[in-house]
């Protein structure tokens, strides 16, 4: 078996995606500056694999010298986000994001420190680095108790990193992951804004791995209680991560914020949090760069006013609108876009049908 094309964005076959404008590309990448490396590991030759990387840049520069303001956000907390308590003390990304597999958590941590100790003289002299890394248990599909994601791999994805169209559906981290019981995947959609005089772009990239069929819905219809059919052989459910970005000037408090809207995206696909899945999301700001050093320490910092008159209305309304409607396009997309995929054990994961869930939606 070879892996899957994708098979077509949520909006483009038909399913409602919010009302608010995607960005060009709707994807992450719209936002100036970000980019997206895969990595894909599929092998059928003696260990199953069904696994891979997905890297996330900031920006085109060094995130160890130049820093972006990121927050985190924990729906259900089953999981691993590392460097966690570090953007939470000091609300820096001082790295790129790296998405994999639980049992390879360690690989991926330890080939984003060599990665970037080759290219920085500064990494583990003037001070360490702290990787992100984020893991989904694709071990329904894949052989967990292999070796199946290498440095070599990981280092594949953090170099592939381009500013373009993103793949989604089974490749990089969500090559074995699954999503309401069918086959999940990697999505991604952004919205564009209007504040006050100024456009800004917010874009959400998933790694859906989560949900049980019956939670299943689309603009609120009900569709894994009737989508009953090609359920795997037992529920192996664990985790969704989400990265948000945006160009919005914000400060690290006010992100949090943002990443805690993406647990209303999930929400409208069905998604409670369920107890054995870990729902993490990270959001950072392009807007500043924050340097290791400054005259006199200080640096100038645009930010957007909070706390307004309720009474007046609030942009942050606006934000996380868009916040949660590309949450919830980017886990459509990963559903969609994924096909069937069998990996060990003959375990299998069918794609989430498509033409007989729309003839449901309009009879």
């Amino acid at each position: 078996m070879s892996r899957p094309a994708g098979r077509g964005r949520a909006r483009d076959l038909g399913f409602p995606v919010g009302v608010l404008r995607p960005g060009p590309l709707n994807a992450i990448t719209d936002v100036a500056g970000v980019r997206v490396g895969q990595a894909t590991v599929w092998n059928d030759d003696g260990v199953i694999a069904r696994t891979g990387a997905t890297a996330i840049w900031p920006h085109e520069g060094n995130p160890f010298r130049e820093r972006v303001y990121a927050a985190t956000s924990v729906f259900n907390g089953y999981g691993i986000m590392t460097s966690d308590i570090v953007l939470h003390e000091w609300g820096l990304m001082g790295a790129p994001i790296v998405l994999c597999d639980t049992a390879n958590l360690g690989i991926a941590y330890d080939a984003s420190v060599r990665y970037m100790t080759e290219r920085d003289p500064s990494v583990g002299t003037d001070d360490v680095l702290m990787p992100i890394v984020a893991e989904c248990d694709d071990g329904f599909l894949n052989d967990n108790r292999s070796t199946t994601l290498t440095a070599e791999h990981v280092m594949a994805a953090l170099d592939s990193a381009v500013d373009g169209p993103v793949e989604e559906g089974a490749v990089g981290a969500g090559t074995g992951t699954q999503m309401f019981d069918f086959k999940g995947g990697i999505g991604t959609a952004s919205r564009v804004i209007q504040i006050g005089s100024r456009t800004f772009t917010i874009g959400v990239l998933l790694n859906t791995n989560y949900g049980t069929r019956s939670q299943l819905q689309i603009a609120g219809n009900r569709l894994g209680q009737q989508l009953t059919d090609d359920m795997p052989s037992h529920h192996k459910e664990g985790s969704c991560i989400a990265v948000v970005a945006t160009d919005l000037p914000l400060h690290p408090a006010q992100l949090r914020r943002l990443a805690r809207r993406v647990d209303i995206g999930l929400g409208r696909t069905g998604s409670v949090g369920n107890d054995g899945s870990g729902e993490i999301f990270l959001a950072f700001s392009t807007a500043h760069r924050i340097p290791r050093e400054a005259t006199d320490g200080i640096i100038p910092i645009e930010v957007m006013v909070e706390g307004q008159f309720w009474t007046h209305g609030s942009p942050f309304d606006l934000i996380f609108d868009a916040v949660a409607e590309a949450s919830e396009e980017a886990a459509l997309n990963a559903l969609c876009q994924a096909d069937t995929v069998s990996g060990r054990d003959g375990n299998r994961l069918t794609g989430f049908p498509i033409d007989k869930a729309l003839d449901l939606m309009y009879p």
